[in-house]
């Protein structure tokens, strides 16, 4: 019997349809970036900066590319204007030959997934200039220089974003800003409402005018902002971390307006050393049949760690397993 494609059975869920297998989320493994903005280092190398703004990074094994701590290009938000500079290699990127790089013999059956944006959402290119501390401070002493250099950033991923779709077309607009952790959101509602909302809607709008259904990265205990992000147009939201998220009470609320992505624990009890085999199978079933049955949802499970660390490999070998052997048992 012939199956649709991972791509066709994804975009399904995105444009609030029922699927024909429950689809796995796909933003990480199907994302295209433009590679000539590419910031990564090579392999080895520890210390880096982004090609965009010149900020410190660093690798860590476990959890990628990060800002290095304490060496910040923003120490007053006030002066902002005197570093934050539009980006020389905006200015001298060959869009079409870059495309063609990147876009050339991949396989049309992969979805596509991306966004041209010059750094990582708004909150966190906030504190990758600054901190934390200090983005959040400033957030509360100086909020109209904070949007007025949010809203530099945003025209910059405008335009980005138009080349972006021109050239590389893809299939499903993704942006991440993780603006809460494990407890709450990191700002108020009402700095939230003040200062990234507007920034959010105005970047997805583009998108959505492109005819591209929208996915949203937030990990945290994202729940109180949920209703923003559907609002502004929002096809999905992952990682949809159930610990900190009342999942079926979103999944009642929203049904298939919303595609529930992920919503599986993956630094908990799957990453303790004494969980069994069983146990994490066991697991991988639970979130399938709570959250799969009526659509809107697609599995996206692993366990957190080193992609190196043999342990790792393994445990994520039985959840695509356990995820492959259940995925067609859910809708006729």
């Amino acid at each position: 019997m012939a199956h649709l494609t991972e791509k066709e059975n994804y975009l399904r869920v995105m444009n609030g349809e029922i699927p024909e297998y429950v689809p796995r989320s796909l933003w990480m493994q199907c994302s295209i970036r433009a590679s000539g903005f590419n910031s990564m280092p090579a392999p080895g190398v520890r210390e880096f900066r982004d090609v965009f703004f010149g900020i410190p990074m660093i690798m860590e094994p476990n959890s990628g590319a990060i800002p290095k701590p304490n060496d910040y290009v923003i120490d007053d938000i006030r002066k902002w204007r005197d570093v934050i500079k539009r980006p020389k290699i905006m200015d001298e990127i060959n869009w079409e030959a870059m495309a063609k790089k990147d876009l050339d013999g991949r396989d049309p059956a992969l979805l596509k997934v991306g966004a041209g944006s010059v750094g990582n959402g708004f909150f966190m290119m906030l504190t990758y200039f600054m901190g934390f501390n200090n983005a959040l401070i400033a957030c509360i002493e100086e909020p109209d220089e904070v949007k007025e250099l949010l809203q530099f950033i945003l025209d910059l991923n405008l335009e980005l974003g138009k080349e972006y779709i021109y050239w590389y077309k893809p299939d499903v607009y993704s942006m991440g800003d993780d603006i809460a952790h494990e407890r709450a959101p990191f700002v108020s509602e009402d700095v939230f409402l003040d200062i990234f909302e507007p920034m959010w809607r105005k970047n997805v709008a583009l998108y959505k005018e492109a005819g591209l259904p929208a996915e949203h990265h937030n990990c945290g205990a994202f729940w109180p902002y949920v209703k923003y992000i559907v609002d502004m147009g929002f096809n999905a939201w992952n990682p949809a971390q159930p610990r900190f998220n009342d999942l079926p009470a979103i999944k009642k609320e929203y049904g298939r307006k919303l595609c529930i992505c992920g919503a599986f624990e993956n630094n908990g009890m799957v990453s303790w050393e004494q969980t069994t085999e069983e146990e994490i199978r066991a697991e991988v079933r639970k979130v399938m049949d709570e959250m799969a049955p009526g659509g809107g949802f697609a599995f996206g499970g692993g366990v957190l760690g080193n992609p190196e660390n043999p342990m790792v490999i393994e445990r994520n070998g039985w959840i695509t397993d356990e995820y492959e052997k259940n995925k067609f048992k859910y809708y006729t």
